[in-house]
């Protein structure tokens, strides 16, 4: 059973690609991503927003104690 869907590498591959131009923004400060990891965490993002099939976000360590 696949972990991501069709979707979730389609919106992956849009981020990627607008970050090889340079047209690809992060939220609310509107800064350029220069980032590999960050286009892929925007992309997923955007495919969880759109219903896509995407594995929930990993809670930070520092939480858990």
């Amino acid at each position: 059973m696949p972990r991501y869907g069709k979707k979730a590498s389609q919106k992956v591959e849009k981020a990627m690609h607008e970050k090889k131009r340079g047209t690809l923004k992060s939220g609310r400060s509107g800064k350029k991503v220069t980032s590999r990891k960050q286009a892929i965490a925007i992309g997923l993002s955007e495919a969880r927003r759109a219903g896509g099939k995407v594995p929930r976000k990993k809670s930070s360590s520092s939480k858990k104690k």
